[in-house]
C-alpha cells in the first residue's frame, strides 16, 4: 500500500509518504509558508522512497480541525493530486493524528483554536489505532465537557491555551501532558492506511473539511468581542 499524506492543520506543515508500513516525512514549523513548501515536499519524499505518482493508491490528508486556511489548503491538494490520478482520498481527524503522539489507553488531544477556544477530541486506544470516545468540539476550554474518569493523557497545544484553563480544569484527572505536541502527516498516513484497507477511500469531490466553527470567517469586529476587547471609538 502506497499513499500520500499531507497535514497543514496548524502552524506546523508537514507531508509523508506511506509504503507498507514505513514510512518518510517532512516536517516544520513553518506558519504561512504551507502553500510554498507542501507541493515541493511530496515531490521530495515520493523520490526518497522510489514511488511515482501514479503508482500511489489514495492520498491520505489531514481534515482538521485547525487554521481555516490550512485546512482548506490541505483538502485542495488532496483533491487536486487525487483527481489528477483517478485515486480516493481519505481524510483524517487531526486530533485524532495529535492523539496517536499520546501514550496510555485514553488520550484526550486538543489544539488552541485562538479567540479563547479550544479544538478538543478525546480518544481511546483500540485494536486498530484508536477510536473516538466523543465527538469533537470547538469549545472555550473552562466550560469543556470533558469524558469522566481519570488516567488521561492530554496532548497539543489546546492544554497551553487560555492560561492552561483547560489544564486546570482537569487537574488530577491528567497522567501527562505534552503541550507543544503539533500533528503530523506521518500521523495521519499511519490512520488512514487501516481505513483504506477496508475500502474507507472516497471519491475526491466528496472530501470535506472540518471546521467545527460555524462562522469560519469572522469579522474584525467579532473577533475583538470573542477576546474580550472593546472597539475602538469612532471620531
Amino acid at each position: 500500500m502506497r499513499l500520500l499524506a499531507f497535514e497543514t492543520s496548524t502552524e506546523a506543515c508537514s507531508v509523508a509518504i506511506y509504503v507498507d508500513g514505513e514510512v518518510r516525512e517532512r516536517f516544520a514549523v513553518a506558519p504561512r509558508r504551507h502553500a510554498e513548501l507542501s507541493l515541493p515536499w511530496a515531490e521530495a519524499v515520493l523520490a526518497e522512497a522510489g514511488v511515482a505518482r501514479s503508482q500511489l493508491d489514495a492520498i491520505a490528508v489531514g481534515r482538521g480541525p485547525g487554521a481555516f486556511t490550512g485546512v482548506r489548503l490541505a483538502i485542495a491538494m488532496a483533491q487536486g493530486i487525487a483527481l489528477a490520478l483517478d485515486r480516493p482520498v481519505v481524510p483524517v481527524s487531526t486530533l485524532a493524528a495529535l492523539a496517536l503522539q499520546a501514550g496510555g489507553e485514553r488520550r484526550l488531544a486538543a489544539i488552541d483554536a485562538r479567540m479563547g477556544e479550544v479544538y478538543l477530541g478525546a480518544f481511546a486506544r483500540s485494536a486498530d489505532g484508536l477510536s473516538a470516545l466523543s465527538e469533537e468540539v470547538v469549545v472555550k476550554p473552562g466550560a469543556a465537557d470533558l469524558p469522566a474518569g481519570d488516567g488521561w493523557h492530554g496532548v497539543g497545544t489546546g492544554f497551553d491555551a487560555a492560561d492552561g484553563a483547560l489544564r486546570l480544569r482537569l487537574q488530577g484527572r491528567l497522567v501527562a501532558v505534552d503541550a507543544a505536541a503539533l500533528p503530523h502527516a506521518a500521523d495521519i498516513a499511519r490512520l488512514a492506511a487501516p481505513v483504506f484497507a477496508a475500502g474507507g477511500g472516497i471519491a475526491p469531490e466528496r472530501a470535506e473539511p472540518a471546521y467545527l466553527r460555524n462562522d469560519v470567517a469572522l469579522t474584525l469586529v467579532q473577533q475583538r468581542a470573542l477576546r474580550g476587547e472593546v472597539p475602538p471609538r469612532q471620531p
